[in-house]
């Protein structure tokens, strides 16, 4: 499993337990897990270290050097690691800590079946095509829900399968958005496993109160 780290958001704190903790915590305990590789910044590789140790997770995660960029820092992350073709590899963002061990079975058990899943949630909104301008966006289409998900992580796909995404991208020069950008790319099916509310990403003051909530519910 590789994560990537991202931005200081990760040392912030929920419920008093950093958010990488929470992140890391949920693989590094979930049985079958064989490896969780943490990829980030040089300069944040001593403060991860102290956190792994301090909560009792330094013997089961690999800490390694990321890029600068999400796509840089997973292919830095997968070529680190010593692992089989038909290997399950998930990718989950450092900053979702409230991913569920149930979801994360499903989306082994979905990749086992597929080749290739991600997690994801049903649109609620109404979705809108637009096209940019230089006054604003005018709508174009009305998108049907029920064609649109909202994606989370984690995202996987056998190893071999996510090594050549990715080599194609980077041959390519081609900057996906997730990993499922690069597998669709590569031909390779992507399958929808449902996640939930409470896997969100926390990117905005609003999105931690959000994770209190949810961590409260949870008990």
């Amino acid at each position: 499993m590789a994560m990537p780290g991202v931005s200081a958001k990760q040392f912030l704190t929920l419920g008093s337990v950093p958010i990488l903790i929470h992140s890391v915590r949920a693989f590094a305990e979930k049985q079958g897990v064989a490896t969780v590789t943490l990829a980030v910044r040089a300069n944040e590789q001593q403060h991860v270290a102290k956190q792994l140790a301090q909560y009792g997770l330094a013997d089961r995660v690999r800490v390694v050097t990321g890029g600068e960029t999400r796509q840089e820092t997973v292919a830095a992350a997968l070529r680190s690691l010593d692992a089989k073709a038909d290997d399950i590899i998930l990718v989950h963002d450092a900053v979702r800590p409230l991913i569920d061990a149930p979801t994360i079975e499903r989306t082994i058990e979905a990749i086992a079946k597929h080749g290739a899943a991600i997690v994801a949630v049903p649109a609620v909104d109404t979705i809108k095509q637009v096209e940019r301008t230089a006054d604003g966006a005018i709508v174009t289409a009305t998108v049907p829900r029920e064609r649109v998900v909202l994606a989370q992580t984690p995202q996987g796909a056998r190893f071999a399968d996510m090594m050549r995404a990715f080599e194609e991208a980077e041959t390519d020069s081609f900057a996906g958005t997730d990993e499922a950008s690069l597998l669709e790319r590569a031909g390779i099916t992507v399958a929808v496993v449902l996640g939930s509310p409470a896997n969100l990403k926390i990117t905005q003051p609003g999105d931690l109160e959000l994770a209190e909530f949810y961590l409260e519910r949870r008990g």
